[in-house]
């Protein structure tokens, strides 16, 4: 069952950081996107509307270094230093001092990238075109053939994208009177930006989620822990208290069955057997009131009202309640109480857990024994101590005497009448209190139990 809670608890862990990752490397890819394509519409625009300026191609020599002149079908054209994807390596030198144009060139385009232009009729036939590299006619023909013509549409720049030979172009249609102009720039790097990044965002998504994983894992098993620690204690306790309430239900059925063979006898006769009868039912009381009690202090933890008391007339009342007891049973009291002691918390719960101390001390004193107690300041806290002459505790049921069931003698306890709840019931009142409860013992000189609460 905790396996598959675990499991469950990863799936949807891991799921909704997918999707959380899936959504914010989608919003930086668009914004990166946007920002690409907006910088590239910029510089296409820029880059035509030098073409539309003074230095057009219209204006400029055929045959003049540099460019290309296509008439009619646009077979003719330069040749010779043409790569792969038809265009030749670029000159050395920069942007011009203005940023108008690479080199000493005034006709050359104001673009950090490559660029060229080609000017159709409206038949889209090549009437002429111009570009700083020297291109096969060839090459005009396969770019201009990639652009969609179906997109113009009011006489509007329309921009689109292709890939040819490798590389990412980007163009704007110009539409004119007597044709069209289409500029083209290459964005290749600009493209390798946005594919690196999608790259990127693979990889560390990745490694984040492996990561992410076994992060999960640990904390899951950490998480899960406690639960399986409470689940087990709540099978336990489930066990105990069908067992407590199991050998009184038997006592009194067995009780219950001599009375009904017996019909004919009197009560007076049979009084013996409904006495045993009133035992056992008492003792379910006792039995019921205690866990209900447990359950009414788990319950009212943020209700329950505390205030400033005076402990030491609390630990005074329940001494004087119980000298009868101890007196009957020949125990010596001692008692130390300093006066006026103040604490912040419920007086009721308080003097239940002084009242269910001082009667465990009682109980398990032995015959003849003492019992003392001992309340005083310790720095800032209220000291509680109540010890008594008895058999004493082993070492390794110290930490266990306040679970619920538990009991280091269950014959023994069973003759007082214990079941195991009142040191659980006390640790529950002092947690609430945020104090400290717990023993020290000594194998066959007694036990003493402190309580320190602030």
């Amino acid at each position: 069952m905790f396996k598959k809670l675990r499991n469950r608890f990863l799936i949807v862990n891991l799921v909704s950081i997918s999707i959380m990752m899936l959504v914010a490397f989608a919003t930086i890819y668009t914004i990166t996107y946007q920002n690409v394509q907006r910088e590239t519409n910029m510089e296409l625009y820029k880059v035509s509307d030098f073409y539309h300026g003074p230095y057009n191609s219209s204006k400029m020599p055929r045959g003049e270094e540099g460019f290309s002149g296509v008439t009619g079908s646009g077979t003719s054209g330069t040749s010779g230093a043409s790569n792969a994807s038809g265009i030749g390596s670029p000159p050395a030198d920069g942007l011009g001092e203005n940023g108008g144009g690479l080199g000493e060139d005034p006709n050359s385009p104001p673009a950090r990238s490559v660029s060229f232009m080609i000017q159709t009729d409206n038949d889209w036939k090549i009437t002429n075109t111009h570009s700083r590299f020297d291109m096969d006619a060839t090459f005009y023909e396969e770019a201009l053939g990639k652009v969609d013509q179906d997109k113009l549409s009011g006489g509007n720049r329309q921009t689109g994208q292709f890939a040819l030979d490798s590389t990412e172009w980007a163009y704007v249609i110009n539409p004119s009177s007597d044709g069209y102009m289409v500029v083209f720039i290459d964005v290749t790097a600009q493209q390798g930006i946005l594919t690196n990044l999608i790259y990127t965002f693979a990889v560390v998504g990745l490694a984040m989620l492996i990561v992410i994983y076994f992060l999960s894992r640990y904390f899951a098993n950490r998480s899960i822990k406690p639960v399986r620690e409470a689940f087990e204690k709540q099978k336990q306790f489930i066990a105990d208290a069908s067992h407590e309430l199991k050998t009184p239900l038997a006592i009194i059925n067995t009780n219950a069955d001599v009375l009904l063979a017996n019909s004919d006898d009197t009560i007076n006769n049979q009084a013996k057997w409904l006495h045993y009868i009133k035992s056992e039912t008492e003792r379910m009381s006792k039995l019921t009131s205690s866990l209900l009690y447990l359950t009414e202090i788990d319950d009212s933890r943020s209700t329950m009202i505390h205030a400033k008391f005076n402990m030491s007339d609390a630990v005074e009342t329940i001494i004087l309640t119980m000298e009868a007891m101890i007196f009957e049973k020949s125990i010596s009291l001692d008692y130390s109480i300093e006066p006026e002691l103040m604490v912040h918390g419920n007086n009721e719960q308080i003097k239940q857990v002084i009242l269910i101390l001082l009667d465990n001390a009682v109980k398990y004193a032995k015959s003849k024994g003492a019992v003392n107690v001992t309340l005083k300041k310790q720095n800032n806290e209220v000291v509680l101590a109540v010890s008594n002459t008895g058999e004493g505790i082993a070492p390794e049921h110290l930490d266990r005497i306040f679970d619920r069931f538990y009991r280091t003698d269950s014959s023994r306890a069973r003759q007082h009448g214990g079941h195991g709840l009142g040191l659980a019931i006390a640790r529950s009142i002092v947690d609430q209190h945020k104090g400290q409860i717990y023993a020290r013992s000594v194998i066959g000189e007694g036990a003493t139990f402190y309580v320190r609460l602030t």
